[in-house]
C-alpha cells in the first residue's frame, strides 16, 4: 500500500520556568493508505502531543516543534502557513479528540457544529449541510438523528458525544482519521460500539486511521501496526501480531504482563511495570527505561539504544532484545 503520512524526527518541545520538557524527541514513522496504526504507551509518554503537532494545534507559547518533518501526500504539513494547513484540518486530515464533553462547544447545537465543517470545506448552503448532518449521525448510530440536530451536548451521553465526535471527524471524508484515546471514560459496551463505528466508517470512506490508546485489547482487535511509545520516544514497533507474539523490548514485555489474559489461571498474578516514568526535564544518560527494567546492564547507564531491527517490519531499541523475547516465551523475566 503506498504512504499516506510520513512522520519524519519529528521533535516538541514545551519550554517552560523549570526547563524543557521534551514530550516528543525524534520520532519517526509512517501510515499507509487505508490502514490502522496503533500508538501505545502510558500517560506521559507523548502519543497525544505527537497527535497535536501533526494537527499544528500545539500551543505556543509554551509548546513548539523545534525540528521534523510530517509528510501528508508528499507534503510538509509544518511548513504551511496557517491558511493552507486550515484547509487539511479538519477537512483532509480529521481528529477524533481525547474528551468529547470539552471538545464540543457547549453552547452551540449539535447540528450547528456539525454543519459548521460541512459548509467551510464543502461550500454547501444550510439546508444540504444540516441534511447532511442528519445523514452522519444516523451513520454513527445516534438514534432520531434530525430531531437530535437541535440538541446540546449536555442532553447527550458519554458515548453519543463520541459518536458526534467521530461524525464530525468524518464529515468530509478524510483520507485520515486521528483517534486521542476515543474510549476513555466510556463502559466496555460503549467502548466496542464506538470503535466498531471508527472502524466501519473507515472502511466505507477508505480512510486509513491513527489510534492512540493504552487499551491492548484495542490495539490486538483494531491494529495492522503499532508504535509502542516510552518518555517521548518510540521503543518498539511492528505489525500488531509481532508486538504481541514476540515483544523485544521490556517496556513491550511489561505491558503485556500488566493486562489480565483469559488463557492464564485466575489465580495467575499480575506483573505491574514498578517504578514511575523519567521526569522529561531530566532524562537520565542512557536508556530512558533503565531505572524500572530488570534485564539493564552497565552499557544501558552510558548509552541510549536506537531503534534496530529485529525482523521485517520489526524494531526495538533495547541492547537486550534477544533476551527479552526469550524471556517472553519462557513465562520468565529477568
Amino acid at each position: 500500500m503506498p504512504t499516506l503520512l510520513e512522520v519524519k524526527g519529528l521533535s516538541t518541545y514545551f519550554f517552560t520556568p523549570e526547563g524543557v520538557v521534551k514530550a516528543v524527541d525524534d520520532v519517526s514513522y509512517d501510515v499507509l493508505e487505508g490502514e490502522t496504526l496503533a500508538i501505545v504507551g502510558e500517560s506521559g509518554c507523548g502519543k497525544s502531543v505527537g497527535a497535536l503537532s501533526i494537527m499544528r494545534l500545539i500551543a505556543s507559547p509554551p509548546g513548539r516543534t523545534v525540528h521534523g518533518e510530517v509528510l501528508f501526500d508528499g507534503v510538509d504539513l509544518l511548513k504551511l502557513d496557517d491558511e493552507e494547513m486550515r484547509k487539511i484540518r479538519g477537512n483532509r486530515i480529521g481528529m477524533v479528540f481525547q474528551e468529547p464533553m470539552t471538545s464540543l462547544n457547549p453552547v452551540l447545537t449539535i447540528g450547528r457544529q456539525l454543519t459548521e465543517t460541512l459548509e467551510l470545506h464543502q461550500h454547501m448552503n444550510k439546508q444540504a449541510a444540516l441534511r447532511r448532518a442528519a445523514e452522519l449521525l444516523g451513520l454513527v448510530g445516534v438514534p432520531d438523528a434530525e430531531r437530535r440536530l437541535g440538541d446540546y451536548p449536555h442532553q447527550f451521553s458519554g458515548g453519543m458525544r463520541q459518536r458526534v465526535m467521530i461524525a464530525m471527524a468524518m464529515s468530509c471524508g478524510p483520507r485520515l482519521l486521528i483517534a486521542d484515546e476515543p474510549t476513555t471514560a466510556l463502559d466496555v459496551t460503549i467502548q466496542a460500539q464506538v470503535l466498531e463505528v471508527m472502524r466501519r466508517i473507515s472502511d466505507e470512506l477508505g480512510a486509513a486511521i491513527i489510534v492512540i490508546t493504552h487499551n491492548l485489547g484495542v490495539v490486538a482487535r483494531y491494529a495492522n501496526r503499532v508504535n509502542v511509545m516510552y518518555a517521548g520516544r518510540i521503543i518498539e514497533r511492528g505489525s500488531a501480531r509481532d508486538i504481541y507474539r514476540n515483544p523485544h523490548h521490556p517496556y513491550t514485555l511489561g505491558l503485556l504482563k500488566s493486562v489480565p489474559r483469559l488463557d492464564q489461571p485466575k489465580k495467575e498474578k499480575l506483573a505491574p511495570i514498578e517504578g514511575f516514568p523519567p521526569d522529561l526535564i531530566n532524562l537520565p544518560v542512557g536508556c530512558s527505561f533503565r531505572a524500572r527494567c530488570k534485564f539493564a546492564i552497565e552499557r544501558c547507564a552510558q548509552e541510549a539504544p536506537q531503534l534496530v531491527s529485529i525482523g521485517e517490519g520489526h524494531t526495538a531499541a533495547c541492547f537486550r532484545a534477544k533476551e527479552v523475547n526469550a524471556a517472553y516465551h519462557a513465562g520468565t523475566e529477568g
